[in-house]
């Protein structure tokens, strides 16, 4: 993918040639490591001096421009896109990092002490994949709360969002509060999530109007376990949980939304579980569809933290740390198109990291001790080697 990186710096005019120079090493470098993805230990895998990674890191690069070229250029067009928003907690060491605060860590269950990244990916539907597109560092300021950074983050790339073909946005439940939906939505995005159970829900009025006063909005607050015939019935899904649909008013959000309710039976006990999307016309299997695609973005971060450093970087400075989040999330977006190249498919496939990152690990060795013994490598007996060692220790999908 050099040559892909290479053509997409040259149509950034913002980016110079020596800028362009590092990024190319870096994401390649990103991809061949071993160990830790700290500045020492990525420059003995390059022909570049630590030093160097330290002053690059401190200097902006529009990671959103490039990937938006990137992807616009590597995936097929016309294809069902959709973007998604979560964050990520991220260990951090020392007391002197900028945004260096209490997060709350999913695996744990609590607050802990660390660093945040708020990421926006965009989801090839027919694929299943999910690409990065920005990251950012969660920074608290007296501005505002941390729900209105990550609705900043939103308007910011809507516009670029839209020019991709992409008009909703899926979140899990912590975004469902009405500032992130008003941001979203104000933006010119549908926004598609998840609702507590216990959320206060109204049915519209559909009656007659009395004849005097003001028009009757509500019908009363929504009953999930006495009033299912009131709901529009689209069956069941292959696991045998009932979906059921109906326009409704979410007080909270104070907005008509297209809520999809899901309900199960296990055990003699029902469970429900509530979709909702703010276009009052998206289909009630799209929906569920969508909120299901929404879960390839911890993909991203489970091998971006696994296998591209995105929890190395020991600098402390907040430039220097969105330079590496993006960097780490970029090289992963590099080697899922590489796959996806390879394979000469847009369908659904097992992606393996692991074995990408084994094979770009030996041929970046290979390379480097072919050109020290000067074997030319259009040589029959050389080419050979080198397409059969590629692929030394791969895992088979």
């Amino acid at each position: 993918m050099e040559e892909v990186v290479k053509s997409v710096l040259r149509s950034m005019s913002s980016v110079k040639q020596p800028q362009a120079k590092f990024m190319v090493s870096l994401f390649s470098v990103l991809m061949v490591f071993q160990g830790k993805a700290n500045f020492r230990n990525l420059s003995r895998y390059c022909a570049m001096h630590e030093k160097r990674f330290s002053r690059w890191y401190r200097k902006a690069f529009d990671f959103v421009a490039f990937n938006r070229v990137l992807l616009g250029n590597e995936l097929p067009s016309g294809g069902e896109r959709i973007a998604a928003i979560d964050a990520s907690f991220m260990r951090k060491s020392g007391k002197k990092t900028e945004g260096l605060n209490w997060f709350y860590h999913s695996q744990s269950d609590k607050a802990e002490k660390g660093l945040e990244m708020s990421l926006v990916c965009l989801i090839d539907m027919k694929a299943n994949t999910a690409y990065s597109l920005d990251a950012k560092q969660t920074l608290d300021n007296d501005k505002g709360t941390r729900i209105d950074t990550y609705g900043n983050q939103v308007v910011q790339l809507a516009p670029k969002l839209r020019g991709m073909g992409v008009r909703y946005l899926v979140a899990d439940a912590y975004y469902s509060k009405i500032k992130f939906v008003r941001a979203t939505c104000g933006a010119g995005l549908d926004m598609v999530g998840k609702l507590r159970c216990d959320a206060h829900l109204r049915w519209l009025y559909e009656g007659p109007y009395a004849g005097s006063g003001r028009p009757q909005k509500y019908d009363g607050k929504i009953d999930l376990n006495g009033e299912l015939e009131r709901f529009d019935s689209h069956g069941a899904l292959e696991d045998g949980v009932a979906v059921y649909s109906k326009v409704v008013n979410v007080k909270s959000f104070k907005r008509q939304v297209k809520l999809v309710l899901l309900r199960w039976e296990n055990g003699g006990k029902v469970g429900h579980a509530l979709l909702f999307s703010s276009d009052l016309g998206l289909d009630a299997m799209q929906i569920i569809a969508y909120y299901k695609a929404r879960f390839q973005i911890e993909f991203l971060f489970r091998d971006a933290k696994q296998f591209t450093g995105l929890m190395d970087c020991q600098a402390r400075s907040k430039e220097a740390i969105h330079t590496h989040i993006n960097a780490s999330l970029t090289a992963l977006n590099l080697l899922k198109l590489q796959d996806r190249k390879d394979k000469e498919t847009d369908d659904p496939t097992v992606i393996s990291i692991a074995s990408w990152r084994r094979k770009k690990f030996i041929e970046n060795l290979m390379n480097g001790l072919f050109d020290r013994l000067e074997l030319d490598r259009k040589c029959k007996n050389v080419a050979r080697a080198y397409a059969e060692f590629s692929n030394y220790g791969a895992i088979a999908a």
